[in-house]
């Protein structure tokens, strides 16, 4: 009996699922799992247009590169706003964890993560980056399905569940019951938000400028979103705005926390407002199974806390929070005749060629 041309096809190709985020992208290789774990930075020579580094080497370049190059990062809020250099980003990876080891190797199948409020254009700007940068064929899924399914959720039961995703752009909130998103929320309030309230809250207390990195590693230290068993402190360096010259200030967990009440409060607010629209016979379940945290702001220290002070609820984080999406993804992309369904159910699911041919 004559195996189909795309199974046979698939047997050769090692299968991608790449969770392209706003401040990191991994990608899962079939057989392989995560093989690339890196920020979603490209740094690019103004002069010739070339990229010169991608990628972490690319991060290392931030706030350190003469004029004619600029490290850019290719995706805000959760979507592209540089085309070009996301399709080079994107080929970068591709080619490097796909690399042809004899002409009969066929390209890979793609599955892609992304915010679940993107727009048509947005959708198609990520579908088609893919295509370009070397995809035999391209699926999308929503990311907070994809977080639910790399975390164990059962997606497909008739069963609530809920995930909250937090990335670098963008919040994701989702409640997901046979293999839909029966009620989501995505906002655009995320790390980086935090990481610029760290930033303004320096300057304004302090008149002490500091950097992203500076900022980030600040969050990732001593931030929190609830009271701390051990307040914490950290030195924190950068220039005196008044002077000129270099700086370095002690600051609290507390004080950290003061700066992080903004975007905290509007991610439990996200959380609440979707509760709020999630029919009854779910809410009973997930008073049940709980609220899972995933992504990268997940691991922000009190936030489960918080959350569950706020909606009465168990919230718990998944397993390796960072990478629920990619996770998701690879396990579609190794089973996609399963999960076809749970991709096509999603309003804004797959924009590549039928399965059915």
């Amino acid at each position: 009996m004559f195996r189909p041309l795309g199974a046979l096809l698939g047997a050769f190709s090692h299968d991608i699922g790449i969770d392209l985020g706003t401040a990191t992208t991994l990608v899962t290789v079939h057989g392989r799992g995560i093989v690339i774990h890196e920020p979603s930075v490209v740094a690019i020579d103004k002069r010739t247009k070339r990229a010169l580094a991608i990628g972490a080497e690319a991060k290392e370049m931030v706030g350190r590169t003469p004029a004619n190059i600029v490290a850019i990062r290719p995706l805000r809020d959760g979507v592209i706003s540089d085309f070009d250099i996301t399709e080079k980003m994107l080929h970068y990876f591709i080619h490097r964890v796909h690399e042809r080891k004899w002409f009969l190797t066929p390209s890979p199948r793609v599955v892609v993560g992304i915010p679940s409020g993107v727009t048509e254009v947005e959708k198609r700007a990520v579908h088609d980056a893919t295509l370009s940068a070397g995809a035999r064929e391209a699926y999308l899924v929503e990311e907070p399905m994809a977080a639910a399914i790399g975390a164990g959720l059962p997606v497909s039961e008739s069963v609530g569940s809920m995930i909250v995703d937090i990335g670098g752009g963008t919040t994701e909130v989702a409640v997901i019951s046979l293999g839909g998103i029966v009620v989501s929320r995505s906002i655009r309030v995320a790390g980086d938000e935090m990481d610029e309230e760290i930033i303004q809250y320096a300057r304004q207390k302090y008149n002490l400028l500091i950097g992203e990195r500076m900022a980030e590693r600040t969050k990732i230290a001593i931030g929190s979103a609830y009271p701390l068993p051990e307040e914490q402190t950290i030195t924190i360096r950068g220039r005196n705005l008044i002077t000129g010259l270099p700086e370095a200030i002690e600051v609290s967990s507390v004080e950290i926390r003061e700066a992080l009440s903004g975007p905290v409060g509007i991610i439990v607010e996200a959380v609440k407002a979707t509760l709020d629209e999630t029919p009854p016979e779910l809410v009973a379940d997930l008073m049940e199974q709980g609220i899972v945290l995933a992504g990268g702001g997940a691991l922000l220290q009190g936030l489960p806390e918080r959350l569950s002070e706020e909606t009465h609820m168990r919230v718990y984080r998944a397993d390796d929070p960072i990478t629920c999406v990619v996770r998701g993804a690879g396990i579609i992309v190794e089973d996609l005749d399963r999960y076809y369904k749970v991709l096509a159910n999603t309003d804004r699911g797959v924009l590549s060629p039928s399965r059915r041919t």
